[in-house]
C-alpha cells in the first residue's frame, strides 16, 4: 500500500516529467522519466514546498548531500526521513 508521502512525491515527480502518476513507479529513476537536472531542481523545490521541509541537496554534487535521488522509492524514503525529523 502506498503511503500518502509516496503518493504526493509521485504526483509531484509525474507533474515535473509531464506524465500521469500511474506512469511513475517506485522503481523509476529520474532518467527513466526524462527528468533532467533542471527538472530535478524544480522537483526538489516542489517537494520542499509540499512537505514544508528543507532538502539537503546540492545539484552539482548529489552524491555528497545524503539525499538519494537514484529512484522514486529512494526519494520517498529520504522525504519520509526529513518529515519525521521535522516532526520530532
Amino acid at each position: 500500500m502506498e503511503s500518502s508521502v509516496e503518493q504526493r512525491v509521485i504526483a509531484i515527480i509525474a507533474e515535473q516529467a509531464m506524465l500521469e502518476p500511474g506512469d511513475v513507479t517506485p522503481e523509476s529513476t529520474l532518467d527513466d522519466l526524462g527528468i533532467d537536472s533542471l527538472g530535478l531542481v524544480e522537483s526538489i523545490f516542489a517537494l520542499e514546498e509540499a512537505f514544508d521541509i528543507q532538502v539537503p541537496f546540492n545539484a552539482n554534487a548529489p552524491e555528497e548531500s545524503g539525499f538519494d535521488i537514484s529512484s522514486v522509492a529512494s526519494i520517498v524514503k529520504a522525504i519520509e526521513g526529513l518529515v519525521a525529523e521535522q516532526a520530532a
